[in-house]
């Protein structure tokens, strides 16, 4: 991971300070993270534990999404507690192919990434859709994962903020 990325990382987290809503938060990261991988679209899942279920905050080109915690990739990245990097997603099992058939879009590659809050739970996944000029590969991986890390905190005080 070159220099570049963890400046723009760091310049990033200086902006999410100023948010304080997870209406404004939540877009921004979606934008930051598309930017940082050349990804064409991404989905912020959070995860409800009691009722065992994944639903977006944000989602983009579509609506709302909502899935058992037991299944597709993303559910995967949440039991796991792990980055999935999926790259013939219509080959793999835990792909929902009924959202693509849904919305109309077509997937060729995902990277899922967890975020973790303080007590290290996964609280969310950054999934990301389609990269522009190729694959997602490892360093992609490890980029959304420093990133997942960095952008944690104002994540989990962004949900503490919203249940007030």
């Amino acid at each position: 991971m070159s220099l570049e990325i963890y400046k723009r990382i760091a310049d990033f987290g200086k902006k999410l300070t100023e948010l304080d809503e997870l209406e404004k938060t939540l877009p921004a990261i979606s934008e930051e993270a598309k930017a940082i991988v050349n990804a064409e679209r991404c989905s912020i899942f959070m995860v409800d534990y009691p009722g065992e279920m994944l639903w977006t905050k944000l989602s983009d080109g579509v609506g709302r999404i909502a899935i058992s915690i037991h299944s597709g990739i993303v559910g995967d990245t949440v039991r796991k507690k792990t980055a999935q990097l999926v790259n013939n997603p219509y080959e793999d099992s835990r792909f929902l192919t009924k959202i693509d058939e849904k919305s109309g879009f077509m997937t060729r590659n995902i990277l899922a990434t967890p975020i973790f809050n303080s007590q290290q739970e996964v609280i969310g996944v950054i999934q990301l859709l389609n990269k522009y000029h190729g694959e997602f590969d490892e360093q992609d991986e490890g980029i959304m994962n420093f990133f997942a890390n960095y952008i944690s905190g104002t994540l989990e005080l962004a949900l503490l903020m919203e249940k007030k």
